[in-house]
């Protein structure tokens, strides 16, 4: 074995504990990384640290927030788990971590059901009530602000311009600045490209 490669090892293996994640299987995509003694495992672990450690108008809990609605979206049970266990450690409540799994099923819905009016661009299907219970968006345990951020982040995941671009709205005049945006959005993209090799 390499010294590259051990490095590699090394890297992947501090992420891991990073994330509270033992006993991981690497995925075929981690081995092909690994084995090509490949240096973007040192770029994910720094955009990950970056993402839920250091972010400068999220608080850590939010970030971490964040990353658990990506991985219960891009349906990841091994950092669904991790991340829960980290959102635990900065305070965040039982009721708190259903509320992202609530809101993450919500915005799943929505974006799939707004992207295709969008698509088809139809009075008859623009005209027509939704009919999609939406009570949870009234009063969140997390806050407006924060329930209409993870909203945001979760439909840029899933590709829906229009929900995007009501949310992020929603997000503004509820306080939020744009460069809160802007990080949010950062950190649900690196720990959907984090699910891409761990998976």
């Amino acid at each position: 074995m390499s010294e590259i490669l051990t490095i590699q090892n090394e890297t992947l293996n501090n992420l891991l504990a990073d994330l509270q994640i033992s006993g991981y299987i690497p995925s075929a995509n981690v081995m092909a990384l690994v084995q090509a003694e490949s240096r973007f495992i040192k770029d994910l672990k720094i955009n990950v640290g970056n993402a839920i450690n250091n972010t400068q108008y999220l608080s850590r809990k939010e970030a971490v927030l964040i990353a658990l609605a990506v991985a219960v979206n891009e349906k990841f049970v091994l950092l669904q788990e991790s991340f829960t266990t980290l959102a635990k450690e900065t305070g965040a409540s039982d009721a708190e971590i259903a509320e992202v799994v609530a809101c993450t099923s919500l915005m799943n819905t929505n974006n799939v059901f707004y992207r295709f009016r969008h698509f088809m661009q139809k009075d008859f299907y623009n005209n027509q009530p939704a009919g999609i219970k939406m009570s949870i968006m009234m009063n969140p345990v997390t806050g407006k602000e924060f329930f209409e951020l993870l909203s945001l982040v979760i439909s840029a995941v899933n590709g829906c311009e229009m929900c995007v671009s009501s949310h992020e709205q929603s997000v503004l005049q509820h306080g939020a600045s744009e460069s809160k945006i802007f990080e949010a959005v950062k950190a649900g993209s690196i720990i959907k490209g984090l699910i891409t090799v761990l998976a």
